[in-house]
């Protein structure tokens, strides 16, 4: 094995930012959201992504302001810790170690010091048992702090965080599980229990769901299975409590939330509608409908101007006050399954999978945003169990982003399977696809593998299909509207076999077919039979070709444990070795080939040239479970890196998605160094907008001046701009409150830039004075002046290598010349 330390494998982006509830700030300007080991900082008015909080090493289950500092948050993780941030500047103030897997984190600004967490009971490592405990932070200097004295407040509570709150401003926490509802009072150190019967009418589901508490008076509010929400008031005596009931959602109440003053209580499910129901007049509720996705968790700004919901498709909607939606922070989508693999498009090297149903989504990895939705089936998703409707399962690009190919399925009960095959080309204008051809059964059977050609001479589309055949589609013009659509051009098969996959070579000059335990080599020019390739015993299931240097090779995986390498000089086998690969993947812009192997629970990855029998790198126990797709993405930038071990990173990017749809890829100490150095360099003051005030603070004054002088033009003769004075600078950084009116300073600054009339026309006399003394200087200078009789006899100056004088010059020696020294002569008389 091949061990090499300075490669490590990270996140970059697409982490599940609908995990837990988001908290926006005190300030509405930042929305905060756990996202895998990260918490990440957004803003609530432009979507960005502002930073991420780095610290914990396992996946953080709650994030919560501080109740004493509004500019602080706390985190907790299932590595045992508790943080405390200052998240304007993603700096970890503490840690605070607890021990055990935390699953929930609850605070309330009564309760000053002390955080509520739930944690597992007993043994943490098998119990499925968990208890909300009361935890007092120490107050120390240190960085870390153990904080292992835990004070139990419930037992048996859900590990879900919407299922516990706290109720009039601290004075009691609710906590429901299964059937059972149970409030515990802080000043009795009390609790009771309230239980509701499974089914008090037929098909009645009577689980709770969520809780939610009134914040300023005596009433909890739960939602339930069935949909109903019922609010219960006089719960401090077990016998004397009351209920009632408001429903609309026809499935289960997900989330439920009250506003900070308690007029209005916010709920959401399947249906993708955040319900506002007023709490003074229970049966008058409002409506935002066509929020995209089911609402998972609501969150409500301490001042109430904001609401944000989570969404299933790992959405983040930000709404201003139930009215309309401000903004949408769109994580990667995760659905059920990804069926079309990972596929980068040519033109916006963006990673494109399974989105929405019936939708591809356009992800961008660098920028860890989705850029855009493509609609492929083009019908309205019903959210029904049971249902039966298309799903987008195969998606490819050609080399140059032009034309993307799609399937989609849709299997009925006792019906036959309905397959369309869609050709997309890509419109200049819209900057998106637009469909160009449909075509309605493309193959009796499912579709298998599905590739673009990468020759340039022609525009080609190969499927395989469970049917027995590959076809081959082309582009064609046509005759009236002279478009281009696309027609099948040639069906092949080779003895009533089922082909399971294919692979162009790097030019498109070959192509190969997996007829189970058979591989198949043709030629697209003439579609001849050239060669078959004999391996051991085994049904092969992924093909590839080799590139660059090693494009003599090809390589193919068998469901016998089995990796064969072909030479397609010679068609013979040039090596095998006993290896479950699950997925090969080819890196296109070198000859590097990565494999994914599947071994005791886990998957192990071996990158390699076809050509040598050393892997450049491997690694064991990559992830558990089997990793089924993968993609190299080309860099922006390539590295420079010169160490063999981790050249093969230098011109792209490995990208695998694991079992439980974490999406992982690989990085060196010196890239992750060289991006820490980078972020750390951007300032506030250099991402302020270029405004004219900006631009008479002057600061570029001195780079504008460089390259003006590098130019050694007349064009650097010219008057410079006015630059930035101290006048100017102390006005813009004195308060506004102190400052005169903006009226009054508009006109002085505008009278300033303007050029005085009367001083114009001054200078302008004074300049034509100048030329007539000069005429008449000129017409007296061939007479004979009686003061300068022995410097006549001098000849020109050039002859005693004085050096010549400038017409500047002359015009000041005139002045001196003309002028009457009369009154030295008499000095020196005396």
């Amino acid at each position: 094995m091949v061990v090499h330390a300075e490669i490590r494998m990270v996140h970059r982006g697409g982490s599940k930012i609908n995990f837990r509830e988001p908290v926006i700030t005190h300030d509405s300007r930042f929305l905060l959201c756990a996202a895998g080991e990260s918490v990440n900082v957004y803003s609530t008015s432009t979507e960005e992504y502002v930073h991420d909080l780095q610290g914990h090493t396992d996946l953080v289950t709650g994030v919560v302001l501080n109740p004493s500092n509004h500019l602080q948050v706390y985190s907790c993780s299932a590595d045992g810790t508790v943080r405390l941030w200052d998240f304007t500047d993603a700096i970890l103030i503490k840690t605070f170690i607890i021990g055990y897997p935390i699953y929930s984190i609850y605070v309330s600004e009564k309760h000053g010091g002390v955080v509520f967490l739930v944690v597992p009971m007993a043994n943490y490592k098998s119990s499925e048992l968990f208890q909300l405990v009361a935890v007092h932070l120490p107050h120390s200097g240190d960085q870390e702090v153990e904080a292992r004295e835990l004070s139990a407040v419930l037992c048996d509570v859900s590990h879900h965080p919407g299922a516990a709150s706290f109720g009039r401003e601290g004075e009691y926490i609710a906590a429901v599980k299964g059937l059972q509802l149970e409030v515990f009072f802080f000043k009795k150190q009390k609790s009771y229990r309230f239980s509701l019967k499974s089914g008090m009418k037929k098909g009645a589901k009577n689980a709770f769901t969520c809780v939610s508490c009134h914040p300023k008076e005596d009433c909890i509010a739960t939602g339930h299975e069935d949909g109903k929400i019922r609010m219960w008031r006089n719960f401090n005596q077990k016998k004397e409590y009351t209920y009632s009931t408001l429903h609309w959602h026809h499935g289960a109440v997900n989330t439920l939330c009250f506003t900070p003053e308690g007029t209005n209580l916010l709920s959401g499910g399947i249906e993708s509608v955040l319900v506002h129901w007023h709490y003074t007049q229970e049966n008058q509720k409002d409506f935002l409908p066509r929020l995209g996705a089911a609402i998972t968790h609501i969150a409500v700004s301490p001042d109430g101007s904001l609401f944000c919901t989570s969404h299933s498709d790992n959405k983040i909607t930000i709404i201003q006050s139930c009215v309309k939606v401000s903004a949408v922070i769109q994580g990667l989508v995760k659905g059920d399954g990804v069926w079309t693999n990972l596929i980068i498009d040519p033109r916006s090297k963006a990673l494109v999978l399974n989105g929405k149903p019936g939708h591809l989504q356009f992800y961008s990895l660098h920028h860890d945003k989705q850029l855009y939705n493509l609609d492929i089936v083009q019908q309205e998703y019903i959210h029904e169990e049971g249902l039966d409707q298309f799903e987008v399962v195969k998606a490819a690009f050609d080399a140059r982003g032009d034309w993307l190919a799609t399937v989609e399925e849709r299997r009925k009960k006792g019906a036959e399977l309905e397959i369309n095959l869609k050709l997309w080309a890509y419109d200049e204008l819209t900057q998106s696809f637009v469909l160009n051809t449909t075509v309605t059964a493309p193959h009796e059977d499912r579709i298998t593998a599905m590739f673009f050609s990468p020759s340039p001479e022609t525009t080609m589309l190969v499927t395989t299909s469970l049917d027995g055949h590959f076809k081959a589609w082309l582009l064609a013009d046509h005759s009236d509207a002279n478009e281009g659509f696309w027609a099948c051009d040639f069906v092949g098969g080779y003895h009533l076999l089922k082909p399971g996959c294919c692979s162009f070579s790097a030019d498109g000059s070959l192509l190969s077919v997996g007829f189970q335990e058979v591989v198949t080599v043709w030629s697209p020019a003439s579609w001849e039979l050239l060669t078959t390739l004999s391996q051991p015993p085994g049904a092969i299931r992924d093909l590839c070709f080799g590139r660059l240097s090693c494009s003599k090779y090809l390589l193919g995986a068998s469901t016998k444990n089995q990796l064969c390498c072909w030479n397609l000089l010679t068609c013979s086998l040039e090596w095998s070795t006993p290896m479950d690969v699950s997925l090969l993947q080819t890196d296109p812009l070198s000859e590097n080939i990565a494999a994914f192997c599947s071994q005791s629970g886990s998957s192990d990855l071996f990158v390699f040239k076809p050509s040598e029998p050393r892997p450049l790198y491997s690694q064991k126990a990559l992830c558990t479970g089997k990793v089924q797709h993968a993609v190299f993405a080309p860099r922006d930038q390539m590295l420079e890196s010169c160490e063999e071990r981790t050249q093969w990173l230098n011109r792209s990017q490995l990208y695998f998605l694991t079992q439980h749809m974490d999406l992982l890829t690989f990085s060196t100490k010196t890239e992750e160094d060289r991006l820490l150095a980078s972020s750390k360099q951007l300032m506030v003051d250099d991402s302020v907008a270029v405004t004219p005030f900006y631009l008479l603070l002057g600061k570029h004054r001195g780079q504008q001046l460089e390259k003006q002088e590098a130019l050694t033009n007349p064009m650097a003769e010219r008057t410079q701009l006015p630059q930035g004075s101290i006048a100017i600078k102390e006005l813009l950084h004195t308060p506004a409150h102190v400052l005169p009116s903006a009226s009054f300073l508009c006109a002085m600054f505008v009278r300033s830039l303007l050029i005085s009339s009367s001083s114009a026309r001054e200078e302008k006399e004074h300049e034509e004075g100048e030329m007539e003394r000069e005429k008449e200087e000129e017409d007296s200078e061939g007479e004979a002046d009686p003061r300068l009789g022995e410097s006549a006899t001098w000849g020109h100056p050039e002859e005693f290598g004085a050096p010549a004088l400038t017409k500047a010059q002359e015009r000041e020696l005139r002045k001196v010349r003309t002028f009457d020294h009369s009154w030295l002569s008499s000095l020196l008389d005396c």
